[in-house]
């Protein structure tokens, strides 16, 4: 087992609590991957929870989609650096004027502290399928194009990458920077289930479409042994 590679793995504690999110840390203490707090975890630890983390020594990845009114968005951001976080997001969707002044305020805040995080726009939800992207959402074009050009404006604003799914990977990475991160939820190893993930891939996969980052959540924190479950990530 390469180590290199648990670093590009973000496990998401979709957790109600303190107690059960620090169990999973402890298991993977040392395993080299990120964190992922996500408004479940933070609506119940709030930022106790990520110095908790930090002090474990995780790269943490504050995973709350920001998407308001420009102001509103700079202002909030500039609060959540302050917790020393190693990634932050927004929504695409919120327009440029929103993504620029949110990475300004990152870059702004963040050069007071240790290191500046890195921030990223989420594209399109992994949990929603073409289907439903063309007949709830009532967008004409398909949703990878749809993806790709909320990508470009996110590039365009000064992020650093996106969020979006692995099936899109391959695309994005043709029509955006090199060094443009692409973060992708929904991976799942060929051993676990789909569940409400509607477009996936395994972790392979997405490395080899160009993934900087596999976001993965309940086929390790709901693994009996957690450890090994990340360890076995990249078993075919």
């Amino acid at each position: 087992m390469d180590a290199t590679l648990n670093k590009r793995i973000m496990v998401a504690l979709d957790v109600q609590g303190r107690e059960e999110a620090l169990v999973l840390a402890k298991a993977l203490q040392g395993s080299g991957c990120w964190l992922k707090v996500g408004m479940e975890l933070y609506a119940y630890t709030g930022p106790a929870m990520i110095q908790e983390l930090k002090e474990m020594e995780f790269p943490i990845f504050l995973d709350l989609k920001l998407h308001d009114i420009p102001t509103t968005v700079e202002r909030a951001i500039r609060g959540y650096v302050q917790y020393g976080v190693d990634m932050i997001n927004v929504h695409c969707s919120g327009g440029y004027e929103m993504m620029a002044r949110a990475a300004d305020a990152v870059r702004e805040t963040g050069s007071k502290l240790k290191s500046v995080p890195k921030v990223i726009g989420v594209t399109v939800l992994t949990s929603m399928s073409e289907n439903q992207f063309r007949q709830e959402m009532g967008v004409q074009r398909k949703l990878s194009e749809h993806v790709v050009e909320l990508a470009k404006l996110a590039e365009k604003a000064g992020l650093d990458g996106v969020v979006a799914s692995a099936k899109e990977a391959r695309e994005l990475r043709q029509n955006t920077e090199p060094s443009f991160l692409i973060v992708t939820p929904g991976i799942r190893p060929a051993w676990s289930e789909v569940q409400d993930q509607a477009r996936v891939l395994t972790p392979h996969e997405a490395l080899e479409a160009g993934s900087s980052y596999l976001v993965v959540g309940r086929p390790i924190t709901r693994a009996e042994d957690p450890r090994q479950a990340l360890e076995r990530l990249w078993i075919l």
